[in-house]
């Protein structure tokens, strides 16, 4: 059973929202469903069900009603918070969470792949979910009751390594007071990550070669092999391709992991995933027994521009501070939004103030706080590209995004009914 569950009544009051929602989920292959509801619905809940309640209202909230209970109170069934909203009380502890059809297409090949047994090798920058989608791969493969065992290489110490990850008998070096089984042994049956594989020392790649090849271990201080059966997703934030030409990683290793490579782009590269992803951490990271703040269409239009060097571990410090500066306040506003470093649109040497961004007419009392935002940032984009001679590929280095981000963001202003040109390559 996958994606979402929901009766005629749910279609009927919620369209399209339920709609846009289910199609998404469908995509994601998450496994087990989320019931959706009418908060007029009277049935007793299936015991152990995630459910989400939905309700229609002026003052849109997500209130927590149990560990895998909430009701989504939403003003515009056709809005994008109210999309992220749902697609994060629908999500499972763990999971990954993705509107954007690249990463869906990402979650589906990740799904394929998990029936099988063969190395994948994870590539992407610090922070854009690799070990999370380790996690879904792992899960959604047969050996899902089996260990997973995550091992960062870049964090331990170089020294110490090869004992941890093949495992020592007692006696075997200086402080070794009691053998230990390593992390291969630990993760038998089940699934290994090497994150940050590229920071492994070239001696211990060798080694690590030939416990892939030879499904075996031998631990430090012993002759004798021991056999495992463990499947290897491997993580890196470096070009290994590079690396194995500049010779820091061993050419037959990297082929060895390259069996099926999977890449993750950088958050700003993904600009449906980001409210989804918002919405989910404030869930995460709102204290049990409180109520989260609603983020508004305002700051998430504010999250949608910034061009996120940090990703996704970015996003989660910006969205836990607002949670603290919005605390007691019905939702996330954008002046709760404070980013890890200065968010620019552009560079600080061609900004232009923050009074030639905002809008040339007065405002309209009542006018929505996004479409203002929208206006403005839609008036830097064009300032950039005309400066830029049209030519998108430089608005974008100099805007800070990248060129697919500066496309999306053309096609959301016309859409919207502001008059934009298209620009040039």
């Amino acid at each position: 059973m996958n994606g979402m569950e929901f009766n005629d009544v749910v279609a009927r009051q919620h369209a399209p929202l339920v709609q846009r929602a289910a199609a998404i989920a469908a995509a994601q292959a998450l496994g087990t469903a989320t019931q959706l509801r009418d908060a007029g619905d009277r049935s007793p809940h299936a015991g152990g069900a995630h459910v989400v309640t939905l309700e229609q209202s002026a003052a849109p909230e997500i209130i927590r009603e149990g560990a895998q209970r909430f009701r989504l109170r939403y003003d515009e069934a056709g809005s994008e918070t109210a999309l992220a909203a749902l697609l994060a009380c629908s999500a499972k502890p763990g999971m990954p969470i993705a509107a954007d059809t690249e990463s869906l297409s990402v979650l589906a090949l990740a799904d394929r792949l998990a029936a099988s047994d063969i190395p994948v090798l994870i590539n992407g920058p610090t922070g854009t979910g690799k070990e999370v989608l380790s996690r879904f791969i792992h899960n959604r493969s047969p050996r899902a009751d089996k260990p997973f065992v995550a091992v960062n290489c870049a964090a331990m110490p170089e020294a110490m390594l090869e004992a941890l990850l093949f495992g020592h008998q007692k006696g075997a070096f200086t402080g070794a007071t009691s053998s230990s089984e390593g992390f291969f042994r630990a993760a038998d049956g089940g699934t290994l990550l090497l994150d940050e594989i590229a920071e492994m020392p070239l001696a211990l790649q060798a080694k690590l070669l030939r416990a892939l090849q030879e499904s075996e271990v031998v631990p430090i201080g012993s002759t004798l092999p021991i056999k495992i059966d463990v499947r290897v997703i491997a993580c890196a934030n470096r070009d290994l391709p590079t690396e194995v030409a500049e010779g820091r990683f061993r050419a037959d290793l990297f082929y060895r992991l390259n069996v099926f490579p999977i890449s993750l782009k950088p958050l700003r590269d993904r600009p449906d995933d980001i409210a989804p992803l918002a919405f989910a951490l404030a869930l995460r990271h709102t204290m049990p027994g409180k109520q989260m703040p609603f983020i508004s269409e305002g700051a998430l239009s504010l999250l949608k521009v910034h061009s996120w060097p940090g990703n996704v571990r970015e996003l989660e410090n910006v969205v836990r501070r607002a949670l603290l500066l919005a605390d007691g306040k019905p939702c996330v506003s954008p002046e709760h939004i404070v980013f890890d470093g200065t968010a620019r649109l552009v560079p600080a040497e061609m900004a232009p103030s923050i009074a030639a961004l905002a809008p040339a007419e007065p405002v309209v009392p009542g006018k929505r706080l996004s479409n203002i935002v929208q206006l403005s940032e839609a008036r830097a984009i064009m300032a950039t590209l005309e400066a830029c001679g049209g030519s998108r590929v430089q608005a974008a280095r100099q805007l800070g995004i990248s060129e697919r981000t500066l496309r999306y963001r053309l096609a959301s202003f016309r859409e919207a009914g502001l008059a934009v040109a298209g620009g040039r390559r």
